[in-house]
C-alpha cells in the first residue's frame, strides 16, 4: 500500500461497481481525482496528498465532541465529512477507509490556556488544521491594567504551543523577524536572538527532506519572552506587519493556522479589550 491512501479493510468495505474503484493513483478508470487533505486545509508534507478517508472525519467528529459538547458547524470535522462523502460517492474510497496519516498518527482536538483566551486547535497527523480563540475573564483584569495584556513575546511562546510541530519556514522566520522588530523598536537583528535562530533554522530546513529532521517551531519560540531584549503589548499595528510578513513570504499568501501570525492576531484582538 502506498503511503497516502485511504487503508482498506478486507471486510466491511464499501462495494464499488466494476470500473469504479479507485486504483493505485488514487483516481477511478475515468481519471477522477480524489479531494486531499491538501486541496481543504493548509497543510504540507506527506499529509497533502493524502485523500479525505470517512474514518478519518469519524474520528475528527469525535474529538470535537469531546472537546466543544458536539461537531463544529462548518468546521474541521464538517470539512472532512463533506470531502470524505464526496470521495465515497465517486467510489475512490470504501466507508471504512481510513489514511494512514489518521491512523497511525492520529487527530487530535487540545485546549490551551492562555490569559485572556482559550486557544482550541484541531489536528490531523500533528499538522494543524484549525483553531479557535474564546476571550475568557482574567481575574482582576480592570481598564487600564497594562500588565494583563499579552505581550509579543507571550504571543510568540502561545505559537509554539499551537503550532509547535510546524518546521520552520520562510514565511515564519519572516513573521519571527516583523515580531522581534516591532517588539524592540530597532530594525537591527539582534545576533543570537530569535529573529537570527529562525532564519538559520529556515535556511537548514530548506535543504532537508525528511520533515522529523527539521527545526520545529517549538525549537525557536519556547521561551520567547526571555530570548526577546525588550517586550511590548501587542497591538493591532503590531500584528498587521506581522501577518504583512508572513503572507508576502508564503507561496500560497496565506496564515498558517494557529503559526506566528495568528497568534499575533488573535492576541491584538484580545488586547482590544484592555486599555493598553
Amino acid at each position: 500500500m502506498s503511503q497516502g491512501q485511504p487503508q482498506r479493510p478486507q471486510e466491511g468495505g464499501l462495494d464499488q461497481p466494476p470500473g469504479q474503484q479507485g486504483g493505485p493513483g488514487g483516481r477511478t478508470s475515468q481519471g477522477q481525482e480524489p479531494i486531499k487533505y491538501g486541496d481543504v486545509f493548509n497543510v504540507s508534507g506527506d499529509l497533502a496528498s493524502m485523500t479525505v478517508a470517512p474514518e478519518d472525519a469519524n474520528m475528527m467528529q469525535t474529538a470535537e465532541t469531546m472537546v466543544f459538547g458536539k461537531t463544529q458547524k462548518g468546521g474541521v470535522a464538517a470539512s472532512m465529512q463533506a470531502a470524505a462523502t464526496q470521495n465515497e460517492r465517486s467510489g475512490l474510497v470504501g466507508h471504512r477507509d481510513a489514511t494512514d496519516a489518521a491512523s497511525d498518527r492520529g487527530v487530535s482536538v487540545t485546549e490551551t490556556d492562555l490569559l485572556g483566551a482559550r486557544v482550541i486547535t484541531e489536528r490531523v497527523a500533528g499538522q494543524v488544521v484549525g483553531q479557535y480563540v474564546e476571550p475568557t475573564p482574567v481575574p482582576g483584569m480592570t481598564a487600564g491594567s497594562v500588565q494583563n495584556a499579552i505581550t509579543i513575546g507571550e504571543a510568540l511562546e502561545a505559537a509554539a504551543q499551537t503550532a509547535g510541530n510546524k518546521p520552520v519556514e520562510q514565511s515564519d522566520a519572516a513573521a519571527i523577524q516583523a515580531a522581534e522588530v516591532r517588539a524592540t523598536g530597532s530594525n537591527v537583528i539582534v545576533p543570537g536572538g530569535l529573529a537570527a535562530a529562525a532564519q538559520s533554522a529556515a535556511s537548514y530546513n530548506a535543504g532537508i527532506s525528511n520533515t522529523d529532521d527539521k527545526i520545529k517551531l517549538t525549537d525557536v519560540l519556547t521561551d520567547a519572552t526571555s530570548k526577546l531584549p525588550a517586550d511590548k503589548v501587542v497591538t493591532r499595528a503590531d500584528a498587521e506587519r506581522v501577518v504583512s510578513a508572513e503572507l508576502r513570504n508564503n507561496p500560497n499568501l496565506t496564515m498558517h493556522p494557529g503559526g506566528v501570525a495568528s497568534s499575533l492576531t488573535a492576541a491584538a484582538r484580545l488586547n482590544d479589550n484592555v486599555d493598553v
